[in-house]
């Protein structure tokens, strides 16, 4: 029988999948795409500090182009079940709406794909390839995930020729946006290192908040860029300072900010970080600077990979979707170091929510848009 892309996606959101654990999603999975003639690899992937992943790269067909479809099968906590109007691990339909964490990010996407290549490839043959780039690690540290996927497919000269990457991109209707790029973001935290002292006798200690807002004025008070004509403005947020002091009448040892930098392309990781340490040197005194750069920006330029998803989308939806580069991270970004990508999934208004849902309709609507896509790709 054909698959149902509601009931792959029912399947998928049965499993809770919250990350890392896998809780048997990719298994179910992988026993679909083998059914279908792919090749299944499994990639477990390691490293010291973070949570072992398991990963899946599953083609179909040997030669030819090769057109990748990458999404997670992971997913965020729940959070407060109390919340939740149903089981968030239930995959109930109501009034024509799957509920569950990973309807809209991104289970019903990887549902979509699945079955629009089952459609796509029945009867067919010579088109090329299609695969298949499955993570359980997009929504945790992204470290065993789709980064080391791809570097396993470099040493081993697989080439991969365009990609799109199933997040829920669109903000209230089905086929308004796409990716096109991403900001990067840079995560700082700022040590500033004083001497401990009582507040009545300040000549025998070193108070260092003054010179932590001193160096948060330095860096808070410049604008970073005006934005161009596919980014907006980078932005720097503050989102905490901490000192641990309970006692009013002592002076702090020393005192922490947070902040993060997300940016466009008119950045790099490297240059924000020498600026940062530029500004922070010109205020003095001892401090320590811990930089953690989760991806660079980047943008896949209009042309023929966002036309076919824009044409397929529009043919659907009717719906022209705009070419955009807002959000946040996405593993587009490892993704684009290998071939060009864009990002086109369903509705994302109630992505990392309770409730979480997606309309039925819509998930056979990016069925077929994803169907399109293959269609005018191998067309082409």
């Amino acid at each position: 029988m054909a698959l149902d892309p509601v009931g792959l996606a029912q399947d998928l959101i049965r499993c809770p999948s919250v990350t890392p654990v896998d809780a048997g999603a990719l298994d179910r999975l992988q026993r679909v795409l083998e059914g279908l003639g792919f090749r299944c690899e499994r990639l477990p992937f390691s490293e010291i500090g973070t949570p072992d992943v398991d990963n899946l790269y599953a083609r179909f067909g040997d030669s030819g182009r090769n057109f990748c479809f990458a999404g997670h099968t992971d997913v965020v906590p729940t959070g407060d079940l109390k919340g939740w109007s149903i089981d968030p691990f239930a995959a109930e339909i109501v009034d024509g709406v799957l509920y569950g964490r990973g309807a809209a990010d991104m289970k019903s996407a990887i549902a979509a794909f699945v079955v629009a290549t089952e459609r796509f490839v029945k009867g067919r043959g010579g088109f090329g390839s299609i695969s298949l780039l499955i993570t359980g690690d997009e929504e945790g540290p992204s470290i065993n995930g789709t980064k080391k996927v791809v570097e396993w497919l470099k040493s081993r000269g697989e080439k991969v020729d365009a990609c799109v990457v199933g997040e829920p991109t669109n903000p209230k209707r089905l086929g308004e946006m796409m990716k096109i790029g991403r900001r990067g973001s840079l995560n700082g935290r700022l040590t500033v290192i004083g001497a401990q002292g009582h507040v009545a006798y300040p000549h025998l200690a070193d108070n260092p908040m003054p010179r932590l807002l001193k160096m948060l004025t330095a860096i808070t008070g410049r604008k970073l860029d005006k934005g161009n004509d596919w980014f907006q403005p980078s932005n720097l947020e503050v989102v905490t300072i901490d000192v641990g002091n309970k006692a009013t009448n002592v002076i702090p040892a020393k005192a922490t900010a947070g902040f993060n930098i997300r940016f466009n392309d008119m950045h790099s990781g490297a240059k924000l970080t020498e600026w940062l340490r530029n500004a922070f040197d010109a205020v003095g005194g001892a401090y320590e600077l811990d930089i953690q750069i989760s991806g660079e920006s980047f943008i896949t330029e209009p042309g023929p990979l966002s036309d076919l998803v824009g044409e397929a989308a529009r043919s659907v939806t009717g719906i022209d979707p705009d070419r955009s580069t807002t959000g946040g991270t996405s593993d587009a970004r490892f993704i684009r170091h290998i071939c060009p990508v864009v990002e086109f999934g369903l509705v994302g208004e109630t992505m990392h929510k309770v409730d979480e849902r997606a309309r039925i309709e819509d998930i056979h609507a990016l069925t077929d848009i994803y169907g399109r896509v293959l269609d005018g790709y191998f067309r082409a």
